[in-house]
Formats: C-alpha cells, structure tokens, sequence
C-alpha cells in the first residue's frame, strides 16, 4: 500500500500535469491570437500530452486502490512577448516538472515503494525528452530570428505535430 506521503504527491503531481495542459492551451491561445497556427496546434498536442500523463497517474491510483483527488488549477500566464517566450515559459514549466518527478522518485525510493518506482521511470525518462525537444525549439527560433520566411517555414512544420498515445 502506498504511504500518505506518496500518494498525496502523486496527486499533486497528477495535477500539476493537468495544469500545465491548461498552460499549454494558453500558449495556444496566444499563439493564435498571433495567427501563428502552426505554433498553436504545437501547444495544442502538448496540452494533449500532459492530459495523457495526468490521466497515466490518476490510473495508478487508482489501480494501487488510491483515491485520485483533483484540485482546483491555478490560472495560468497568457501574456507573452513573442513566440520565443512560450517556449522559454514551456521549457521551465518542463524542468519544474523534471523536479518534481525526481522528488516523487526519492519519496518511493524511500518507501521501498519499487512498483512505483518502475511507474515513475517512464516519467523521467519523458522528461528528458520534453525538455530536450524545447531546448531544440528554442535554439532553432533564435537561429531564425526575425527572418519571417524561415519561422513561417518552422511554424509550418510545427503545424503537423499529432500527439499519439502511443509515442
């Protein structure tokens, strides 16, 4: 059985997943509000992900027989400067989250809790990933810089991003 403190993480960390989905869709918002659509569908398949990953936690509750409790999602930022500060604002929300999965880690390492700690790995081995992937977004858009052809050719490709389950 899982510990109060393990558990009470693992549901603010189910949380936080679905809040940084709302912040994503807020990222998406902006984006088109810029009529940056390709960036916007980007943010929306991220927003998609992190409800995935929400939802991953939220059935290991509840198959470790835990009560999954939601609480109430923080508004999230929608002002930003430019395209370059939704991925700047992205990849910190990502290493905020790689943090948090690492805390989450060492609670099950110290609870002996290895089922969890079997769960947890595939989280951290995700947020190499997401963090590496902004890292590249962010370099390839101040490589651009104010060349509109090249970023409406980046935005483009963006645009076909298509989160699958399955990835």
């Amino acid at each position: 059985m899982l510990s109060t403190e393990l558990t009470a993480a693992l549901n603010k960390q189910m949380n936080e997943e679905f809040a940084a989905a709302h912040a994503y869709m807020a990222m998406a918002a902006y984006c088109a509000k810029e009529s940056y659509d390709g960036f916007a569908n980007f943010y929306e398949q991220q927003a998609a992900e992190e409800r995935f990953h929400g939802t991953k936690i939220y059935n290991y509750l509840n198959d470790r027989d835990q009560h999954a409790k939601f609480s109430e999602i923080p508004a999230p930022n929608t002002e930003f400067s430019s395209v370059l500060d939704t991925f700047e604002a992205g990849l910190a929300q990502e290493q905020q989250v790689t943090a948090n999965f690492y805390n989450l880690a060492e609670l099950a390492k110290n609870d002996k809790e290895f089922s969890t700690i079997s769960f947890l790995n595939w989280f951290l081995d995700e947020q190499v990933e997401e963090e590496a992937m902004f890292k590249k977004h962010i370099d390839y858009i101040r490589r651009i810089k104010d060349d509109a052809n090249a970023l409406y050719l980046y935005e483009k490709e963006l645009g076909k991003r298509n989160f699958s389950e399955e990835e």
